[in-house]
């Protein structure tokens, strides 16, 4: 049975994600390290999971429970690329789909982008959520997890 992941705490598309999964069946694990609250949605499915603070303390928890059969939400690229060599599929929360062909060159933009903000230059961050960002959110996760399910 597929299950959701999702690193939860600067996940803008979770109300997204629990109306998929419920619709779905599936269960969601919304993973966090408690530095920005998350408000319990009340949803039989949705597991709320607080990890201790500290760097890669929740990817670690994601990547090390997540399966072939399964979909993690994120915006961390090196966690994208732990849970693709699970076999897992993976998504950021604006719906671009994280594969074996795209994460090296995003992992080597993400370090460059790291070289740039090191020597002082202004790199901009990420626009703001609009609706058609959370329509292509959704569909993007319907793919996924259909693939989660083939391929699990």
């Amino acid at each position: 049975m597929s299950e959701i992941y999702v690193d939860g705490d600067a996940c803008p598309v979770r109300e997204e994600v629990y109306r998929v999964a419920g619709r779905l069946g599936l269960v969601v694990h919304v993973v966090s390290n408690g530095s920005r609250p998350i408000r319990p949605p009340g949803l039989p499915n949705v597991r709320m999971v607080t990890v201790p603070e500290g760097p890669d303390i929740a990817d670690d928890w994601i990547a090390e429970r997540i399966t072939a059969a399964d979909v993690c939400v994120t915006a961390d690229i090196p966690l994208a690329a732990r849970c693709l060599a699970r076999g897992a599929q993976a998504l950021s929360h604006t719906g671009r789909r994280w594969t074996p062909d795209n994460i090296g060159s995003a992992l080597a933009g993400r370090e460059i982008n790291r070289h740039l903000r090191e020597i002082g230059a202004v790199t901009g961050g990420p626009a703001p959520l609009g609706k058609q960002d959370r329509s292509r959110f959704l569909s993007a996760l319907d793919a996924a997890v259909q693939a989660a399910r083939r391929h699990g």
